[in-house]
C-alpha cells in the first residue's frame, strides 16, 4: 500500500507479480535513469516483454492508489474544512511573538555591553600586571648587576682609560666566589632576555659587558691554571661554572686555542712527516699521544673515572676541540697526503689515516661521543678530501687495462698457473687484485664488486668474439657440413682436413694440398685449453665469493648475500653458455676429419668385383685411419680435457661417424643389390664366384660385416660400448642381414 506521509523515496511500493523482468525498487532510487533502466532490462528480455510487464505493474499501481484514496476519503474531503480560521489564529500569535523578540534583543545588547566593559578592565589589569613584572625584572637586573659588581670588585669610574682587565686585577676571585658570580650571572641573563628592548637594559648593557668580560677572564685563568697544575677539583669547578652560564663552547674553544693549537702546529707538518722514520703513521702516533698527556684530566672530569668524583656533563673536548684542530692543520699544512696521483702511496696514506680515525674513536668516552665525532662538520670535511673516485678510476685503468692487454695475445700459454691460457689467468688475477691488500678500500666495495662483474662480462664477450670471428670462419674454411648422403660426404672429404693441432693433414686422397691461406688462427689445442679454463674459472668463482669477498662485506655490516650470489650466478651462466658452441665445433671438426676416410667404403665393390680375390677375413686398411684423428686428439689433450667433456665428445663424435658409416654402407649395399639384380635379369652367363662358390657381391657384404665389427672394437678401445649406441646397432644389423641373405641365396 502506498503511504502519503514521510519521504516518498522511503514509501513502500505495492508488490507485483513475481514474473516481472525488473525490480520495483529501481523506480525509487535517487539516480534512477530511464535509458539505463531500459538498457539493463533489454539485456535480459525483449522490449515487447518489458512493455507488457510495465503495463501489468501500472495496473497494480493504479489499483493501489484507488484503494489508498478510498481508505482515507473522509480525511481528503474534510481537509479544506479543518483549515478554516487558520489565518486569524496565526495573526493573533504574531503580535506577542514580536514583543518577545524585542525584549530578548534588549537583554542581549545589555549583556554584550557588560561583557565588553569586563574585557576592557581585564585588559587593563593584564597590562598593569605585565608592567609590574617588567619593573620587577628591571629591579632584579639592577640588583643582580650591583651584586655581581660587588662580588667582582668592579668600581664604577669615569676614567676612560681604565680597562676591564684593570678592574679584574683589583680582586682575585676564588673558586667559590666564581661559582656565586656565575649563578647570579645566570639569573641576570634570564632577566635580560625577558626584558629585551627596555631602555633601562640598553643603558645598563656596558656594565653587563664588563661583568661578562671580567667573569670570562676569571674562568679562563682558572681553566688554564687548573690544566697546568693538574688540580682536578679546580677544573671541575671551572667547567661546572662554564656550564652554569651556558658557555660550554667557550671552554672548548679556549682549550683548543691555548693547548691544542700549539701542539698540533708543531706536529702536523710536512717536515715532521719527512723526518719521521714512520712517515705519516709516525705523525698520527704523535698526535694520538696528545690525548693521554693533555686531555686525561678533562676526560676524567667530563666522562668519569674509576676514582669517582662528580661528572660535569655536556662537554666533549675530544670531538669539539681536538678533532677540529687536527683536521684544520692537516688541511692547511699537509695537503699532499690527499693527492691520488700515485695509487700505492695514496692507499698507504688513506689506510694510515683511517687507522688513526679508528684509534681516535677508541679514545672517545662513549658511543654517543663516537656518533658526535662522525657527524661533526670537520669529520665530513676530512673524509671528503680523499678523492676515492679518482683513486678507483686509476685502479680501474690499471686492472682492466692489464686484463684487456692480455686478450691481445689471448691464447698464449699461462706460466706457473692452474689455468692453461694467459687470458684466463689474467682474468682470475684481475678478479683477485680488486680485493687484494694494497688495492681494496672499504668505501669502494660496491665499485670493486661492479668491476668484478665487468671483468667477467668482458671475458664472456671475448669468448663470444672468438666463437664468432674464429670458429665460424674456420667452419667456412672446412667447407659445407656433412650431411646424410654419400655424395655430400665424398664431396666434403675432398676438402682440406685439419689435425688436432689445427693444421692441415699432410695429404688427402693421396695428394698434397696447399691451403695455408685458409688455415684457421685458433688451433684445436687452444680451444680445448679455453674450454678447460672456462670450467675451472667457473668452478673457482664461488670460492672467491665465499673466502675473499663475503668477509669484506661482513665487515661493512652487509648480511644479505642473496643478491651477490644471484649476480655471480648470472655471470657464471653467461660464461658457461658458450661451451656448447665450442664443444659442438670440436665435435664437428673431428667428425669431419674422421669421416673423410669413409669414402673408401665406396671403393670396396671395385676391389672385389671381377678381381677373383680371396674371401675377406680381415678388416680393410681404411679402418686403421678412421678414428685415428680422434685417438690422436684425445692422446694429445688427455691432461687438459675435462673428464666429462672427454666422454661426451667421444660419444658424440663416434655417433656422428657411425651415422655417416650407416649412410655410406646403406648406399653401397643398395648399389650392390641393384648390380646383382641387374646381372641376373640380363643373364650374362656365369656368375662371378671364387673357388668356394662365393660370389663377388657376397665377398663385398662379407667385407662390410668384418669392417663394421672391427669398428665396434675400435669404439670399445675408446671406452665406449658399441652395444649402447643405436646407430651402431642399426649398422651391425644392416650388414649382418645382408651377409645372411647372401648365404641363404
Amino acid at each position: 500500500m502506498l503511504e502519503m506521509a514521510g519521504d516518498p523515496s522511503n514509501a513502500p511500493l505495492p508488490s507485483g507479480p513475481s514474473s516481472l523482468c525488473f525490480n520495483k525498487e529501481d523506480f525509487m532510487k535517487d539516480d534512477f535513469d530511464v535509458d539505463k533502466f531500459v538498457i539493463d532490462c533489454r539485456r535480459r528480455v525483449q522490449l515487447e516483454t518489458l512493455r507488457d510487464d510495465l503495463h501489468v505493474y501500472l495496473k497494480v499501481l493504479k489499483s493501489a492508489m484507488i484503494e489508498l484514496i478510498n481508505k482515507d476519503y473522509a480525511d481528503f474531503v474534510n481537509l479544506s474544512t479543518n483549515l478554516v480560521g487558520m489565518d486569524r489564529a496565526i495573526g493573533n500569535l504574531s503580535t506577542p511573538l514580536s514583543t518577545f523578540k524585542d525584549e530578548v534583543q534588549v537583554v542581549k545588547n545589555s549583556m554584550e555591553a557588560a561583557i565588553q566593559k569586563v574585557e576592557e578592565k581585564l585588559q587593563k589589569r593584564r597590562h598593569i600586571r605585565e608592567k609590574r613584572a617588567l619593573l620587577q625584572r628591571l629591579a632584579n637586573i639592577i640588583q643582580s648587576v650591583a651584586k655581581i659588581e660587588q662580588l667582582l670588585g668592579i668600581q664604577q669610574s669615569d676614567e676612560p682609560e681604565k680597562t676591564v682587565s684593570d678592574m679584574y686585577r683589583t680582586t682575585e676571585l676564588s673558586g667559590q666566589l666564581v661559582e656565586r658570580v656565575a649563578t647570579e650571572f645566570n639569573k641576570l641573563q634570564f632577566y635580560v632576555n625577558k626584558s629585551r628592548g627596555s631602555r633601562l637594559v640598553e643603558e645598563i648593557k656596558p656594565r653587563i659587558s664588563a661583568i661578562t668580560t671580567t667573569l670570562q677572564y676569571s674562568l679562563q685563568d682558572s681553566l688554564i691554571h687548573g690544566l697546568e697544575s693538574g688540580d682536578i677539583e679546580k677544573l671541575r669547578q671551572c667547567l661546572r661554572t662554564y656550564a652554569t652560564i651556558d658557555k660550554i663552547k667557550d671552554a672548548e674553544t679556549l682549550f683548543r686555542q691555548h693547548v691544542v693549537k700549539d701542539y698540533m702546529e708543531d706536529v702536523i707538518r710536512e717536515q715532521f712527516i719527512n723526518s719521521n722514520p714512520n712517515g705519516l703513521k709516525g705523525m698520527y702516533t704523535k698526535v694520538l699521544e696528545f690525548i693521554p698527556s693533555q686531555c686525561k684530566l678533562l676526560m676524567r672530569v667530563t666522562s668519569g673515572s674509576p676514582l669517582g668524583g662528580e661528572i660535569v656533563r655536556g662537554y666533549d673536548f675530544l670531538v669539539n676541540a681536538v678533532w677540529p684542530e687536527i683536521v684544520a692543520n692537516i688541511e692547511a699544512r699537509t695537503p699532499s697526503i690527499f693527492a691520488p696521483g700515485n695509487p700505492n702511496v695514496f692507499y698507504e696514506k688513506y689506510c694510515s689515516s683511517m687507522e688513526f680515525v679508528e684509534k681516535l674513536e677508541l679514545n672517545c668516552g662513549s658511543q654517543a661521543s663516537v656518533k658526535r665525532l662522525r657527524s661533526h662538520p670537520a669529520f665530513t670535511t676530512f673524509m671528503s678530501k680523499w678523492s676515492l673516485p679518482v683513486y678507483f678510476q686509476i685502479r680501474f685503468q690499471e686492472i682492466a687495462g692489464s686484463f684487456e692487454s692480455s686478450l691481445l695475445n689471448s691464447f698464449n700459454k699461462a706460466k706457473d698457473s692452474d689455468f692453461q691460457l694467459h687470458s684466463t689467468q689474467a682474468c682470475w688475477t684481475a678478479l683477485n687484485h680488486c680485493w687484494s691488500s694494497g688495492v681494496y678500500i672499504r668505501p669502494l666495495c660496491h665499485r670493486f664488486w661492479k668491476l668484478n662483474l665487468q671483468i667477467l662480462s668482458r671475458y664472456s664477450n671475448w669468448i663470444e668474439e672468438v666463437k664468432d670471428n674464429e670458429l665460424i670462419k674456420s667452419k667456412e674454411v672446412v667447407g659445407m657440413r656433412y650431411s646424410s648422403s654419400a655424395n655430400d660426404l665424398i664431396k666434403s672429404a675432398s676438402t682440406p682436413n685439419f689435425t688436432s693441432g689445427g693444421r692441415e693433414s699432410p695429404q688427402t686422397n693421396g695428394q698434397i694440398i696447399n691451403s695455408n691461406e685458409n688455415q684457421p688462427t685458433v688451433t684445436m689445442k687452444q680451444l680445448v685449453c679455453l674450454i678447460a679454463d672456462i670450467q675451472y674459472l667457473v668452478y673457482k668463482m664461488p670460492s672467491l665469493l665465499e673466502q675473499v669477498i663475503k668477509p669484506k662485506l661482513m665487515e661493512m655490516g652487509h648480511k644479505d648475500m642473496n643478491l651477490m650470489e644471484e649476480s655471480l650466478k648470472e655471470a657464471q651462466d653467461a660464461i658457461l653458455s658458450h661451451l656448447p658452441a665450442y664443444g659442438g665445433y670440436i665435435v664437428y671438426e673431428l667428425t669431419h676429419q674422421c669421416c673423410g676416410h669413409l669414402k673408401n667404403v665406396t671403393d670396396i665393390p671395385r676391389l672385389f668385383r671381377r678381381t677373383n680375390r680371396e674371401i675377406p677375413s680381415k678388416p680393410s686398411n681404411y679402418l686403421s685411419n678412421l678414428v685415428k684423428p680422434l685417438d690422436a686428439f684425445l692422446g694429445e689433450n688427455n691432461s687438459v680435457i675435462p673428464v666429462h667433456s672427454k666422454s661426451d665428445w667421444t660419444r658424440r663424435i663416434l655417433q656422428n661417424i657411425t651415422e655417416q658409416y650407416l649412410t655410406v654402407t646403406t648406399d653401397v649395399l643398395t648399389s650392390v643389390k641393384k648390380m646383382e639384380d641387374s646381372l641376373k635379369r640380363l643373364k650374362r652367363g656365369k656368375a662371378t664366384a671364387s673357388l668356394t662358390g662365393m660370389s663377388d657381391d657376397d665377398k663385398i657384404r662379407q667385407q662390410l660385416a668384418i669392417d663394421v665389427k672391427h669398428f665396434g672394437k675400435q669404439m670399445e678401445a675408446l671406452e665406449l660400448q658399441s652395444c649402447d649406441m643405436d646407430p651402431y646397432k642399426h649398422l651391425m644389423e644392416l650388414v649382418q642381414n645382408a651377409a645372411q641373405t647372401s648365404v641363404q641365396s
